[in-house]
């Protein structure tokens, strides 16, 4: 099963120099019914304005990814970390006992990034930071690994079962995703429009994906992928 979340339903916040679309309950959007998807908490589509950014804040117990799309995001932290990435670029926070960290676009130009969180499969990690300059070529038609667990092998490692993946495909072009027993998975279309088992998404839309064994995926445009490979609830 299925089922495609349109981004225009999505809960959204404008703060002037902050556009967001939050595909689960957050922030000012509060939806008792759309809290997460199994551990994947927080997936928001955040635009920064130029010369802006999140100041210096606090969290705890939560694994925090950051895929940027566009532009240049800059992350300091309380762990000594001080960071620049750009287009197709992840860093990867484990809040653990706590940590504080700002987050800013400090060019002239937006900057778009997915801002993850997915909850742990226990609290009380220490504190971690890590980030990874992935080539863009290696998802270009085919599927990138970004994130597993600890046991797994992507370059960047979390502490819960989770798989993240991100592809780029030309126009028309088809790639599939088998997915294993007792799995389930949330697609973002990052970019472009393109169907998933023959449904139609639109730039900036998710996809719950239950009970279904491969995933193909074919594009209507030049097109842009992210999806997250987690335990069935």
């Amino acid at each position: 099963m299925i089922k495609i979340i349109d981004s225009k339903k999505m809960g959204k916040s404008d703060r002037g120099w902050l556009h967001s679309i939050f595909h689960f309950s957050f922030a000012e959007y509060y939806n008792p019914n759309n809290m997460n998807f199994g551990p994947l908490r927080v997936i928001n589509d955040d635009i920064f304005d130029a010369q802006n950014g999140f100041a210096t804040h606090p969290h705890e117990n939560m694994e925090i990814i950051s895929y940027v799309v566009d532009g240049v995001l800059t992350h300091k932290d309380s762990m000594g970390n001080k960071r620049e990435l750009t287009r197709g670029q992840v860093q990867y926070m484990s809040a653990g006992t706590g940590v504080t960290h700002s987050e800013y676009n400090l060019t002239d130009n937006q900057l778009r990034f997915l801002q993850i969180w997915i909850m742990p499969d226990k609290k009380g990690y220490n504190p971690n930071y890590g980030d990874y300059q992935f080539d863009w070529k290696d998802r270009v038609g085919k599927w990138l690994h970004l994130v597993s667990n600890k046991e797994g092998s992507a370059p960047v490692q979390i502490h819960q079962d989770m798989n993240l993946y991100v592809v780029e495909l030309d126009k028309g072009e088809t790639i599939e995703y088998n997915l294993a027993k007792g799995r389930q998975a949330y697609l973002v279309q990052i970019e472009g429009t393109g169907k998933v088992n023959g449904l139609h998404m639109n730039e900036k839309d998710g996809a719950e994906i239950v009970d279904e064994e491969k995933i193909e995926i074919k594009t209507d445009t030049k097109a842009h992928y992210i999806l997250f490979d987690m335990k069935a609830e």
